[in-house]
């Protein structure tokens, strides 16, 4: 998936999630029994959001650049594989998103791991099949298999906790690259935190209280392990990874007594909290005291 395309995704994520907060308090709580006439909300909102992002995408990025016959494309040492992080995360969350607005409407755990878990697997596919018919790209491989990813991430814990104990995480921090290397990098803040890789963060945040429920650890508390590299400007300058250690706020676990904060909470928790975090790169440990 290129990186214009992530904002297609991006406004999918969060346009279908935030289309169900415009209405009255007890409009958030979840229904207890099958509601069709919220089910049959979550089927048209999403098939049109999905309809409305692909088209976009078509016009605004794929009619730029000529057709070619469908053809395969190995971009798997691109990047040192941060563009395959952003693959799993976005399959992870548009998951997400999608059994949690059947939740929402009241549907079987069952349907909503079958035709809400999938949806990021399903529309992240259905892109890399229009990169596949571009002559400037082509089908990845790579890209599906890291989408898989980011669904069986979700699917499996599912299965195995009823919950997400682990979840995928983003930071963003703004570097100096993009200023020698605007059309790759980005122009502004919002493209840099969608292309500029180096100032990226992908995290898997593991929430500590849910393998201890009946200790006294704070529920919302979370140890996060994190990913990202440096170097990646355009040149042919030094390219290194970076792994780092840190601790998260997992958002849905604070108690609120608003539906409405709690969906708000829920929307916004693929987001790391910026906090302390220790980095090892380069056979070197460093010490962020504010990390982003």
């Amino acid at each position: 998936m290129k990186n214009s395309s992530k904002y297609i995704v991006l406004l999918f994520l969060f346009g279908s999630s935030l289309a169900f907060s415009q209405n009255k308090p007890s409009f958030f709580q979840k229904s207890d029994s099958l509601n069709k006439n919220r089910k049959r909300a979550v089927i048209i909102t999403e098939s049109v959001g999905a309809g409305i992002a692909l088209i976009g995408l078509n016009q605004l990025w794929y009619a730029d650049y000529p057709r070619s016959n469908f053809h395969f494309y190995n971009d798997n040492d691109q990047w040192l594989q941060m563009d395959k992080m952003g693959h799993t995360f976005s399959s992870y969350y548009i998951g997400k998103m999608g059994m949690d607005a059947l939740a929402w409407s009241g549907e079987s755990k069952k349907n909503q791991l079958i035709y809400g878990a999938t949806l990021g697997f399903a529309f992240l596919t259905v892109i890399e099949v229009f990169d596949g018919f571009s002559e400037e790209w082509g089908f990845s491989v790579g890209d599906v298999v890291a989408n898989a990813a980011g669904t069986g991430i979700l699917i499996g814990q599912e299965l195995l906790w009823h919950e997400q104990r682990f979840q995928l995480k983003y930071s963003f921090h703004q570097t100096d690259n993009p200023q020698y290397w605007e059309e790759t990098l980005g122009q502004d803040l919002l493209q840099q935190s969608l292309k500029d890789y180096n100032g990226q963060t992908y995290w898997l945040s593991v929430n500590i209280w849910s393998f201890f429920k009946n200790s006294n650890f704070p529920k919302w508390l979370n140890f996060a392990i994190g990913y990202g590299i440096e170097g990646y400007d355009g040149s042919n300058s030094k390219k290194y990874r970076q792994f780092y250690s840190s601790i998260d706020v997992d958002l849905t676990k604070i108690n609120t007594n608003s539906a409405f904060l709690s969906t708000v909470f829920n929307v916004f928790n693929f987001l790391k909290i910026p906090a302390p975090a220790l980095e090892y790169s380069e056979n070197n440990f460093k010490f962020h005291l504010l990390y982003f």
